[in-house]
């Protein structure tokens, strides 16, 4: 293979770890907990991979004499094992730390439809304000979304903020968000839904303000209501 194409192909890897949907460009305290666990699994399996590709090219060679315990105790499971329960370690702690709490967050409610996204916050009047495709959530604050489904199996990611959560029909699941910043984040349907599965986006807009003044922006607008 020659320069140009290794460079080519190494670009196009590498521009592929970034973009609004990509979890290795977080914009919040879990997405950066989630990116480094997958940072931490690549590391593992490089290392066992590395190993294997090692023994493969060693099986190549002239036959030697070699230790038994050494090459089965020592490398084939005590080595697997060091590096398979520093990576589960890992996901235990991020995954601990990642779980929403009793801890007082903004909640608010997302609802998804073949082939879209209703959202509900509390306004400023403490009135409910429903929004589709737009959730609306404050900027450095941890917010807990409760997801439901109106039909089949969806799912809520917001790679930029955090991971994946199922919408199951008849169901409440919890996952909690959060972004450093103000701004709008990007998010889809990772679950497989139906014919309409690869439009079902929508947006998240992180205010610097809470709660926001939604009355210019049209916040009951139906536009993709079911």
């Amino acid at each position: 293979m020659t320069r140009p194409a290794l460079i080519l192909i190494a670009a196009l890897t590498l521009a592929a770890c970034d973009g609004p949907l990509s979890t290795l460009h977080p914009s919040g305290p879990i997405a950066t907990e989630i990116a480094w666990l997958w940072w931490a699994m690549l590391v593992g399996s490089v290392f066992i991979t590395v190993f294997v590709l090692v023994l493969l090219v060693l099986a190549f060679g002239k036959p030697r004499q070699v230790q038994a315990r050494f090459w089965t105790h020592g490398l084939g499971l005590w080595f697997s094992m060091a590096i398979l329960s520093s990576v589960l370690g890992a996901g235990l702690w991020v995954g601990e730390r990642i779980l929403p709490r009793d801890d007082g967050a903004v909640t608010v409610q997302a609802h998804a439809f073949q082939w879209g996204w209703e959202f509900t916050h509390t306004g400023a009047d403490a009135q409910e304000e429903r929004t589709f495709d737009v959730l609306h959530i404050p900027a450095g604050q941890p917010v807990d979304v409760l997801i439901t489904s109106e039909d089949v199996i969806h799912s809520f990611w917001v790679p930029q903020l955090a991971g994946k959560m199922d919408a199951i029909p008849g169901r409440t699941n919890r996952t909690r968000i959060e972004a450093d910043a103000p701004g709008i984040y990007e998010g889809l349907c990772a679950e497989f839904c139906g014919t309409g599965h690869a439009r079902m986006r929508f947006s998240v807009q992180a205010h610097e303000d809470w709660p926001p003044d939604l009355s210019d922006q049209g916040a009951t607008s139906q536009e993709g209501q079911p």
